[in-house]
């Protein structure tokens, strides 16, 4: 009985002293916790110091402008939308369809103001016509950058494809494959082309179907000559016929295309030159042979 009671009672000292032990840890590393986080806090700046610091446009001007494009992207239809990301898309621009809509209602407030200043100065009706132009203008002007950029990037891609196309026939012919053939031509070349087939082979090493890749290429280009060299190559894997060979036809096909083009652009050419030359040429020619018979008609009446 007594050793049981001896058991016991080093039982429960050793129970106490084992919880004192896990308080005093428990307590030590709470302490240690709030100690680090009082630091930690110290150190810090507070958050109306972080924002005084930053620069007024950052804290000010650019929410405002973000808050706008979004209010603008809102009101404006899903098809505009739509069509706006589709040309951003093939002119290969980093701009962001809110950043274009920001650009578009800063030009069309800029003019607008411009016309109003003009109205509001000269007060008669010619100003209020220029005041509409220049509306018209602010309104205008953003589209028709972004679709100059569109066509020049079209142009640079038809003025390159059929030298480009002929080098892919030649590689494919050499016994490279069509991939192979159109890496090396993407290396070897410079321009939209050559980042666009860049493009498309980093999604087919990324799994997507060749196929696929290419159509959504000829999406992004919008060049007619261009889609139908990628039809005759989806449908050339389909039915199993020759790589070479439809490459072949297409190189042919589209060098008759740039003759024809060129020979239309010099038909074309006179056609243009009327404009010029009856309100600018003209005019200066006829000044020139008139004036001495103008001045000795006045002298001698």
């Amino acid at each position: 009985m007594f050793i049981a009671l001896i058991v016991v009672s080093l039982s429960g000292l050793f129970a106490c002293l084992a919880v004192a032990a896990f308080g005093s840890r428990r307590s030590s590393a709470m302490v240690t916790r709030i100690e680090a986080f009082r630091a930690q806090s110290t150190m810090q700046p507070a958050e109306e110091d972080v924002d005084l610091e930053m620069s007024f446009g950052r804290r000010v001007v650019r929410p405002a402008i973000d808050g706008l494009a979004r209010t603008a992207t809102g009101v404006l239809p899903q098809s505009v939308l739509a069509d706006i990301q589709q040309q951003l898309t093939m002119a290969r621009s980093p701009m962001k369809v809110s950043t274009f809509v920001t650009f578009w209602l800063a030009s069309l407030v800029v003019f607008c103001g411009l016309g109003l200043m003009v109205f509001f100065t000269v007060g008669s009706l010619p100003s209020l016509a220029v005041a509409f132009v220049l509306l018209v203008l602010g309104y205008k002007l953003p589209r028709m950058w972004l679709t100059s950029r569109v066509k020049a990037k079209q142009k640079a891609v038809i003025l390159g494809l059929p030298n480009n196309l002929d080098l892919i026939t030649t590689c494919v012919e050499a016994g490279l494959g069509l991939d192979a053939a159109l890496s090396r031509v993407a290396e070897q070349n410079e321009g939209p082309l050559s980042a666009e087939l860049q493009r498309m082979l980093r999604d087919v090493s990324m799994g997507k179907l060749r196929r696929e890749a290419m159509q959504e290429m000829a999406d992004r280009v919008g060049v007619e000559e261009l889609s139908y060299f990628i039809t005759s190559i989806i449908q050339a894997e389909k039915l199993g016929v020759g790589i070479s060979q439809v490459l072949r036809v297409q190189s042919d096909q589209l060098r008759m295309q740039r003759r024809q083009r060129a020979e239309r652009l010099a038909n074309e050419a006179p056609i243009k030159m009327i404009f010029p030359l009856v309100l600018l040429i003209f005019p200066a020619f006829l000044a020139v042979i008139l004036a001495p018979a103008v001045i000795r008609i006045s002298e001698t009446f």
